[in-house]
Order: C-alpha cells, then sequence, then structure tokens
C-alpha cells in the first residue's frame, strides 16, 4: 500500500488529531476515576453500615446470652442473702450462706469482667518487653492453683532471648486463661506443660494437658462467645484468647485427642530490634 505525501495540513491534521484523541482519553481516564472513586466511597459506606449492624446483631446476641448466664448466679445469690435476714440463724448457717452468696457474686463479678474484655477487646498500648519475664510473673499466678490439685507445671524456653511488643497484661491474661483451662482439665497429680519456642516471624505458646480431650464436635465451637462445657465457665475465656491472637496479628490453634488430652498452641508476632 501507497502512502500519501506527508505535507504540513496532513501533519497538522494528524497532531490535531493525536490532541483531541488524548484529550478525549484523558477526560475518559479522569470520568471511570471518579466514578471509581465514589463507587468505593460508597462500598465504603455501604460495608460500614453492614459492618455496624453485624456488630450490632452480636451485641445483641451477647446481650441476651448475658443476661441468661446472669439470671442463675444471681437468683442464687439473693437467695443466700435472703437466708441471712432469717430471724434464729445459727452462726454456722449463717457463714455458711455468706460463703455461699459470695461465691456466686464473685462468679458474677468474673463473667462480667469477662464480658467487658470481651466487648471492648483487649489490646491496650504495646510495648516491648522480655518473654522470660513474662513466664516467671505467668507461673507465679498458676502455680498456686495447681497445687491444689497436686498438678507439676513445667516450662521450656529457647537458649535465645526473645521479645513480645504487645499489651503486656492482654498476653498475661491470655495465657492465664490457657493454663487454667489445662489445670481444670488435668486430673490430680498430673502435668501441664508450656513450651515457647519460635518460627519465622513469630513466637509460639504451647499450653499442654493430659486431660480426656475435647470431642472433635465441639472443637469448632470452643472459640464461640458463651460456649461452655463447664457448670461455672463464663464461656468468654477462650473466645477473649482468640480476639487477642488476632488483635496482636497472631492465631490460636487446638490439637486434641482422648489419648493425649489437648495442645492449644499460642502464636504471635516476634519483636525484633531494626
Amino acid at each position: 500500500m501507497t502512502l500519501p505525501p506527508s505535507d504540513p495540513d496532513n501533519l497538522r491534521e494528524a497532531f490535531e488529531l493525536f490532541s483531541q484523541t488524548s484529550e478525549l482519553l484523558a477526560d475518559t481516564y479522569a470520568e471511570l476515576q471518579g466514578q471509581v472513586a465514589r463507587l468505593s466511597a460508597e462500598l465504603a459506606d455501604a460495608n460500614g453500615e453492614l459492618a455496624r449492624r453485624e456488630r450490632l446483631s452480636v451485641l445483641g446476641e451477647v446481650a441476651a446470652k448475658l443476661a441468661h448466664q446472669l439470671r442463675t448466679p444471681l437468683a442464687a445469690a439473693l437467695l443466700y442473702v435472703g437466708h441471712l435476714a432469717r430471724p434464729g440463724l445459727q452462726e454456722e448457717d449463717r457463714l455458711r450462706f455468706a460463703e455461699k452468696g459470695l461465691g456466686r457474686l464473685r462468679y458474677l463479678e468474673r463473667l462480667i469482667q469477662d464480658m467487658l474484655a470481651f466487648v471492648k477487646g483487649r489490646q491496650g498500648h504495646p510495648t516491648v518487653f522480655p518473654i522470660a519475664t513474662l513466664v516467671d510473673e505467668l507461673l507465679q499466678v498458676m502455680e498456686p492453683q495447681a497445687a491444689l490439685k497436686s498438678i507439676r507445671l513445667t516450662r521450656a524456653l529457647p537458649d535465645e532471648p526473645l521479645s513480645l511488643k504487645a499489651d503486656r497484661q492482654a498476653v498475661l491474661g491470655t495465657l492465664i486463661n490457657l493454663l487454667e483451662n489445662a489445670v481444670l482439665a488435668s486430673g490430680p497429680g498430673a502435668e501441664v506443660s508450656l513450651e515457647i519456642g519460635q518460627g519465622g516471624a513469630f513466637v509460639h505458646f504451647k499450653v499442654r494437658d493430659h486431660g480426656p480431650g475435647i470431642p472433635p464436635e465441639l472443637r469448632d465451637r470452643l472459640f464461640e462467645p458463651f460456649f461452655t462445657t463447664r457448670q461455672e465457665g463464663s464461656g468468654l475465656g477462650l473466645a477473649i484468647v482468640k480476639q487477642t491472637a488476632e488483635a496482636h496479628g497472631g492465631w490460636i490453634e487446638l490439637h486434641s485427642s482422648a489419648d493425649l488430652g489437648s495442645t492449644f498452641t499460642l502464636y504471635l508476632p516476634r519483636y525484633q530490634e531494626a
């Protein structure tokens, strides 16, 4: 094909056409960008509204379950306190009713504290701290409880010092929760172990018991708010564990069998100086 000879008019027309096309493309791109921005804003608003509705739904469900859980211990506490007002009550009975009433009120206090921790979240101001000192404090808290059942607590830490940058109290509370569950699941004279290690960018805390294990049909529900297999459990402990782990960029895993007991492993990002 033979191209027509070029002349100034043809070049001028081609340049003008190129300029017009470029402007049209620029206008089209700008319009598309505007539409994307508007759609993104609408989507964000929709997602925000959906998130608010979902949160309200969850809070409504939590409030209903909390009211149900509060009713029984509160009624029991009122019953015991009512007995204290009976005339002619023997001192021995008075002390017994007072202790039972206090026990129910302490349970209510723990339940409400767990509820507040779950609703507010347990990630506060992160600080850098060595894991070894955290474990020392953890065992100081847990050893007296374990001793009541003659349970031996063991620890295993790596030779290399490890640190976290996290809400120290939240992490401590999470580990206390896991160890308390392990102690409760174990029989008298058993062993509960805490093993700390690292893999890649994460530190893991393995809490292992030698209890009866957790049935497979219950494992997926253990981290749901208010789900519990114990009569005295609030059902919020493991939900808070999961919430705290995820708030710090980590996660929690469970392995359980009837022969070997249960192992809960908490993973948290390891702190490394830049």
